[in-house]
């Protein structure tokens, strides 16, 4: 007579892990608060006219890995100083202004069908908490993984304590399923970037969405499926019943507040200056 299966084996749940930027939103959700840092004081007006080019860049391709380890060693010398409360009172007066109408319909429809299949939702950014917190609020999201940043007398000291990107997202997501009782292999993860490889790679059903050139291949080469997300709809516009979540708490696994806004911005800007023609 066969065993039965172990009591563990039963207990496990599921989740679904969603990269943000070009996978739920349709633009970068740090870059987008580049206006309002602006007027807050935290940033120049040069800065915010190169976000645009910041933004086309991020679109036409996104950054490599090399780039982003440039972004997150800039990152450290933009934002020290910067007032915590400031930030997290900026980006909550501007949220719903910028993010709202930004939110892929396909990618929250995905949101609801795994609530209601039973599964935890779960933001994953390199972004920061004080970014990503309020917007996992906003989707309805049971956790959040993002990137932290230390602070000392309610200001960045331009120290990185963690920094959601790449194998990092994956460390994360174990030690979460770990805490939470998640089945991996029975788990769900979505990314459009190639740096998220460690990330697919560590559930049992992946998914490419809006890819890009080096995700894509990878894709087709593992026979993962590839999601094409291109319609961005407010949340009110759409059935009632994502709105109509009530807010689960968020897990703020990490935390790099706007500083990312202007990081990427002011790095690509500076290496397109630097790049012969």
């Amino acid at each position: 007579m066969p065993a039965a299966p172990a009591p563990l084996a039963r207990q496990l749940r599921t989740a679904a892990f969603f990269d943000l930027d070009k996978t739920v939103i349709a633009k970068s959700s740090a870059l987008a608060f580049s206006r309002p840092l602006y007027r807050g004081g935290l940033i120049n007006r040069r800065a915010v006219l190169k976000s645009a080019y910041a933004q086309f860049v991020f679109l036409a391709g996104g950054a490599d890995h090399d780039q982003m380890e440039k972004m997150r060693q800039y990152l450290s010398s933009l934002c020290r100083g910067w007032n915590v409360q400031l930030v997290r009172e900026i980006i909550a007066e501007t949220l719903h202004e910028l993010i709202d109408p930004l939110i892929y319909d396909e990618a929250a429809s995905l949101i609801e069908e795994h609530h209601i299949a039973g599964r935890d939702v779960v933001i994953v950014s390199s972004s920061g908490s004080e970014i990503v917190e309020p917007i996992g609020e906003m989707l309805g999201a049971d956790h959040v993984i993002a990137t932290r940043m230390t602070e000392a007398d309610g200001c960045y000291t331009g120290e990185i304590d963690f920094y959601a990107y790449a194998g990092n997202k994956a460390v994360a997501i174990r030690e979460l399923a770990a805490v939470e009782g998640y089945d991996l292999e029975r788990s769900y993860a979505y990314s459009d970037s190639v740096t998220d490889l460690p990330l697919l790679e560590a559930v049992g059903h992946p998914y490419a969405v809006n890819p890009d050139r080096g995700l894509r291949r990878e894709a087709l080469a593992r026979e993962w499926p590839v999601l094409l997300f291109d319609r961005p709809v407010r949340l009110k516009q759409r059935s009632p019943s994502l709105t109509a979540v009530r807010s689960r708490p968020v897990l703020a696994a990490a935390a790099v507040g706007a500083a990312a806004a202007t990081a990427g911005l002011v790095w690509y800007a500076a290496r397109r200056r630097t790049q012969p023609s």
